[in-house]
């Protein structure tokens, strides 16, 4: 069963830099969706117009519908803020707040309301402990975040989103600037997320696509080429361009 559903989705920036063309794709739940492709595809814009980073960008057309749980997250009467609790975000770049390990956890939540001491700390032991970090940092939750590894600090980032216990994941390259046992920490763990949640992921190379997807989508110069099962696509692929960019004849 599809999570969210995307039809016809074509966005234009005002420079043209970069943009999507008429995209029809659904995202299941509690899997891995990989979107992966050459630079300049379209696939960071695609996972911005998830949870409506695009209201901040200089849009001029945006068509058709996103339906997440069957409801267009497009409407302009979407509740945004409420959106972006369902939808987390992980970047390229761990991007903490300038608090202790502890307060990044619990900023959202506490902007969100939340006083409760227990309900903050079952938060906090519970996404370190979904995002493979709890044994690193239970020692040291006072500490400044900015005292973390890189690696230690891009899974803080994906804690951070798992406190506020979204239902989709968005993650646009969030190993690309780590090491490898750092980058295999990362996947180990989004292995185990993918059964409380829908995760879509843009990977940093083809190697990690074909590793982590359960279901891939190819995309070339704002085009979705072609969409399959993870496993299907990336050793039978339909399409002559995705068999190209699969086997590294361009890319």
């Amino acid at each position: 069963m599809n999570k969210i559903t995307i039809e016809h989705l074509t966005l234009h920036y005002s420079d043209g830099t970069e943009s999507l063309q008429d995209v029809t794709l659904g995202i299941p739940a509690n899997a891995i969706s990989v979107l992966f492709g050459p630079a300049g595809g379209g696939k960071s814009t695609l996972l911005r117009v998830l949870n409506r980073l695009n209201d901040l960008t200089d849009v001029v057309k945006l068509e058709g519908t996103v339906l997440l749980d069957g409801e267009n997250i497009l409407d302009p009467k979407t509740d945004v803020i409420a959106l972006r609790r369902r939808v987390g975000m992980v970047f390229a770049r761990p991007v903490t707040l300038p608090l202790t390990i502890r307060g990044n956890l619990t900023y959202g939540l506490e902007l969100a309301g939340e006083r409760r001491k227990v309900v903050l700390d079952q938060a906090v032991e519970r996404s370190l402990n979904q995002a493979a970090l709890w044994d690193e940092v239970k020692d040291r939750l006072d500490d400044p975040a900015v005292a973390l590894s890189g690696g230690q600090q891009q899974r803080l980032c994906i804690a951070r989103v798992l406190a506020l216990e979204p239902e989709v994941i968005l993650l646009d390259e969030p190993t690309s600037g780590l090491d490898p046992i750092s980058t295999g920490k990362v996947e180990d763990s989004l292995q185990k997320l993918k059964q409380t949640y829908t995760i879509i992921l843009v990977p940093h190379s083809v190697q990690q696509a074909a590793r982590t997807a359960d279901y891939a989508a190819f995309f070339l110069q704002g085009k979705m080429v072609e969409c399959a099962h993870g496993r299907e696509l990336f050793t039978n692929p339909q399409n002559k361009r995705t068999e190209d960019y699969v086997t590294g004849r361009f890319g």
